[in-house]
């Protein structure tokens, strides 16, 4: 990819949501294994449904985390409420229905290298974003015109299939701030081991998971490492919500079978829903016209530009001293999980409108500055407190003292002989010193000493 597309890319960067980051669920690993799980903002709906087979059997499939996602919580987001409004077409509470033979015909249309075939599980899959989640839906769409280029241009650098630019609507509903219920992190739900595994930084202060180019990227290239593997697109998304280890198990179970749907019964009960989903994901993207939903407008942000710094900042600090909203600046850097920027580890990136990308270069010494020694403080030296306690247990004072003389002792300096008739006063004016520094050098607990003994008085 060429430097002027990268930058492009990295313009829509600046179409960030809020922070607080796919799983790959992960992927490769046991989710219990992963970082510590980290509460959500959003509330869960009804997270299964119910199907029979064709024995009149009943069966529970899981929706996929995002399909439970409040909307109420997706509105409150920073690019929701700030380039996303209502638009002028009239969006009706109403739902058509169609023949199974129209959805099947809509599916075949698609210009789409992965199969998207049809049947009851993706009807109710369909019919769940149609329906309950119609609103939802229309809030992606908006949401789109900010992310879909950039999944687009990573999808096509590792010649992935482009219809994959729809997995993060099931992954996060399109919000970078989604943190799943084991930790799986930003808009393609990266776990944390995964994404370190493809070159995405996770530490205490920085996770590149959130971040939606550099994400998208290592997506990119995850979908095609497992594609190498399985060779089956179907498989590859169950894959990426499972892990091959579940689905190498899969087959296996299953006599060497290898079509998804002839797998569906040896799935974890959320990967059964996975593809399904994906599917219907697919179709709410391109048939909303005909279901009533309306996207919602969508306003482009001011063009960005990238500052880089060698030593730590606090976003609160750039945002004080360029008079800048803080909530659009952790929008644009939700790679910086505690709004520190360690640029004393490593040399790190700040995105910021175009024209305060140059003032901050202007001001950068009153930002560094600003209010450091309390929005950084992190100390590089911390000084020993050697003061003696007031209160102790005389046990613990016997033993101290004891202490203190023997190495006193061992340590040498200068000493005196006690004559007979002098006092500690006497001893502490002729040294230089106070009765209490004779007390403390010589383990003493009283004022009373005998001539001959011999007193440490440095």
């Amino acid at each position: 990819m060429t430097v002027k597309n990268y930058i492009k890319i990295l313009s829509f960067a600046a179409l960030l949501f809020c922070s607080v980051p796919l799983s790959a669920q992960n992927i490769l690993d046991d989710p219990e294994d992963d970082e510590e799980e980290v509460d959500s903002l959003f509330v869960p709906i009804e997270d299964e449904i119910s199907v029979r087979d064709k024995q009149g059997n009943e069966e529970l499939i899981e929706f996929p985390e995002a399909m439970t996602f409040n909307l109420d919580s997706l509105l409150e987001l920073y690019m929701t409420k700030t380039y996303l409004s209502k638009g002028d077409c009239e969006m009706k509470d109403e739902n058509p229905t169609y023949t199974p033979e129209e959805y099947i015909e809509r599916l075949r249309r698609m210009p789409t290298v992965m199969e998207m075939a049809y049947n009851d599980i993706v009807q109710r899959f369909i019919d769940r974003y149609m329906g309950r989640l119609r609103h939802s839906v229309s809030l992606m769409l908006g949401a789109a015109n900010f992310y879909i280029p950039i999944f687009e241009e990573a999808l096509e650098a590792y010649q992935v299939p482009l219809e994959l630019k729809y997995l993060p609507v099931i992954e996060s509903a399109l919000n970078p701030k989604a943190v799943s219920r084991v930790g799986a992190t930003g808009l393609w739900q990266f776990m944390l081991t995964t994404g370190k595994q493809y070159g995405l930084e996770v530490n205490s202060l920085v996770d590149e998971r959130r971040d939606p180019v550099k994400a998208s990227y290592a997506a990119a290239r995850y979908l095609r490492d497992l594609y190498r593997v399985f060779g089956d697109w179907n498989l590859v998304i169950a894959a990426y919500n499972c892990g091959p280890g579940n689905i190498n198990k899969a087959i296996h179970r299953a006599g060497g079978e290898k079509d998804y749907w002839q797998l569906y019964p040896y799935l974890p009960a959320e990967t059964r829903g996975y593809v399904p989903a994906f599917i219907a994901a697919n179709y709410a993207m391109n048939y909303y016209c005909e279901h009533n939903i309306c996207p919602m407008n969508t306003r482009l942000p001011l063009q960005t530009d990238t500052v880089v710094v060698d030593r730590d900042v606090h976003l609160q600090q750039v945002a004080a001293v360029l008079d800048l909203d803080i909530e659009m600046i952790r929008s644009l850097n939700p790679e910086y999980r505690r709004d520190i920027v360690p640029g004393a580890n490593k040399k790190h990136a700040i995105r910021l409108p175009m024209a305060d990308a140059i003032r901050f270069i202007d001001l950068q010494d009153s930002i560094y500055s600003y209010r450091a020694d309390e929005l950084l403080t992190k100390r590089a030296v911390a000084e020993v407190n050697d003061d003696q306690p007031t209160y102790r247990s005389k046990k613990s004072s016997r033993r101290s003292r004891s202490s203190r003389a023997s190495r006193n002792s061992r340590r040498g300096g200068s000493s005196v002989t006690v004559r007979s008739g002098q006092t500690l006063g006497e001893i502490a004016r002729r040294n230089g010193t106070t009765v209490a520094k004779l007390k403390r050098l010589n383990g003493l607990r009283g004022n009373n000493i005998r001539a001959g003994k011999k007193l440490r008085v440095r």
